[in-house]
């Protein structure tokens, strides 16, 4: 720990122009604990160390602030000569001092701004002009609590830390000697086309190999698992590419103090944004572009194919990614034809530029008289909302590969949606009346087709629904499936006694399923 201290100090004093070096009496307190016995005749533990390990105990087992005050205020009851902090707020300062804090940014209540730089002291929204606290009949409340938080874990102290041992210094440079060297085999994304593309693009930031490769995760939640109200949480995590795979454990606003750091680490930290992942909706919040409507595929763009049927949009012609010589391009039983046509044109960077370009800038927010009007795109604009924030960064542009869409989000809804079709769930199946009447209207696939009976409507049983008795054996299948500890959950537990369906999936057991 002692190394780790040094690199801190280190760091963080500045020489100015007299030369003269700033005081590290901010760490006097750390040195202190370090350096201190946790208990006289105990050599084994400092006071920091207990401490930190204490706090690391913590958030592995969610204690709450006030579990962890009764068990400091019982330690010094039980050992009166122990060197301890005495309350969780006094641990909290001391692991601040680390680098180890993070800053509380306010945030309009309309998402327009963030209450940072020269907007830190402002009482009100710079473009909407609301209140920057909580009223109550028109006042302010007793005490001044902001609408919205954004808690900014700051990534400067967090890259030096991951130097501040000989052996995670060590662990940084894992990608350049880890990379796979049979160029049919990738096993980390040094291996892929985007790093290779960007290191191609940019010799001199991919000749050192202590710069650090990011990636960018995010999606929303609702805290504590209650669906039934409006508060929601959207982490962002950053992780750590330079690492072995074993280590890895309306958005532009609330990405403002990530970018203009991201901006500034290019050059002096040696810092690149790869890659977002997340899942199909955060990727219309990230990169800008609607995920609904008739172009709604970023990768199609403008060449989407879709129709409006019933209800909603259809997307079609996926046979088309097939190669040209597989057999059910020929094959009729789709839609009564055979599929000629060649995979999308790729859109180049200069081609994604070229339609930003079009874009009208528009107010950030959800302020009625601002932002938060919902406003008709024009034809040229396509389906972009927007420039996203990411172009700030000077290589986002030429990112081969910007945006990855999380599997296991994908493989959950896919396996759910194809579970519910094949034992014929009436609530969750896509096998719906309105999708009949669509193979009706398209006049494909007539054997499908709804037909009268007399005064009844009769939906023609599917080949791929199962029958009642096949229904019950799968489910009978899936209760039996029995896996190694720690490979997948008890499905058993997923299949109700009378074995008549699935339910209570998580996303591993969707992968399982999908994959096994």
């Amino acid at each position: 720990m002692f190394e780790v201290l040094e690199d801190i100090i280190s760091n963080d004093a500045e020489v100015d122009q007299l030369g003269s070096q700033s005081s590290n009496v901010q760490y006097d307190d750390l040195f202190t604990a370090l350096n201190s016995e946790l208990y006289p005749g105990v050599s084994s533990f400092s006071s920091l160390n207990f401490l930190v390990k204490l706090m690391h105990l913590k958030v592995m087992n969610k204690w709450t602030n006030k579990s962890f005050d009764e068990l400091l205020k019982l330690l010094k009851l039980a050992f009166p000569k122990m060197d301890l902090v005495e309350s969780h707020y006094e641990a909290k300062k001391l692991m601040t001092k680390m680098g180890l804090g993070y800053q509380s940014i306010h945030v309009c209540k309309n998402d327009c701004a963030l209450f940072w730089n020269e907007n830190s002291t402002s009482e009100t929204c710079p473009v909407c002009s609301e209140s920057r606290w909580k009223m109550q009949a028109g006042r302010r409340t007793g005490k001044n609590v902001p609408h919205k938080v954004l808690r900014y874990f700051s990534l400067a102290p967090r890259l030096k830390r991951l130097f501040a041992t000989s052996k995670a210094a060590k662990l940084m440079r894992w990608h350049r000697a880890g990379k796979s060297t049979d160029d049919n085999v990738m096993r980390h994304p040094v291996d892929g086309g985007a790093w290779k593309d960007f290191d191609r693009k940019h010799p001199v930031f991919a000749d050192d190999v202590r710069n650090v490769w990011l990636g960018l995760a995010a999606d929303g939640f609702n805290p504590f698992n209650n669906m039934s109200i409006s508060y929601s949480m959207w982490p962002v995590v950053l992780i750590t590419y330079n690492l072995p795979p074993w280590l890895w454990k309306d958005m532009d606003v609330f990405l403002l103090p990530l970018i203009e750091e991201l901006k500034e680490k290019v050059f002096k930290m040696r810092a690149v944004l790869l890659w977002t992942v997340n899942d199909f909706p955060a990727r219309s919040s990230l990169s800008g572009w609607s995920g609904q409507g008739y172009k709604a595929c970023p990768t199609c763009n403008e060449d989407t194919p879709s129709m409006r049927v019933i209800r909603k949009t259809s997307y079609f012609d996926h046979r088309c990614f097939l190669p040209s010589t597989h057999c059910w391009r020929s094959n009729l039983d789709f839609d009564g034809r055979t599929e000629r046509k060649r995979p999308p044109r790729r859109f180049s960077s200069v081609d994604i530029m070229d339609q930003l370009r079009r874009v009208k800038t528009t107010i950030p927010g959800k302020h009625p008289n601002y932002g938060g009007v919902k406003r008709k795109r024009d034809d040229d604009e396509l389906n972009w909302r927007e420039k996203s924030i990411f172009y700030e960064l000077p290589y986002w542009a030429e990112i081969e590969l910007k945006y990855n869409l999380d599997v296991m989000h994908i493989e959950k809804n896919i396996c759910d949606s194809l579970l519910a079709t094949l034992m014929g769930d009436p609530h969750k199946s896509k096998d719906t009346d309105n999708a009949r009447r669509d193979l009706q209207n398209l006049g494909i696939r007539s054997e499908l087709h709804i037909y009268e009976d007399g005064n009844r409507l009769m939906k023609p049983a599917a080949e791929y629904t199962f029958s009642e008795a096949n229904r019950r054996k799968f489910c009978r299948f899936i209760r039996s499936v029995k896996f190694p500890d720690g490979f997948a959950s008890n499905l058993s537990k997923n299949v109700p006694q009378n074995d008549s369906r699935i339910v209570g999936l998580k996303s591993h057991d969707c992968h399982v399923i999908m994959q096994r």
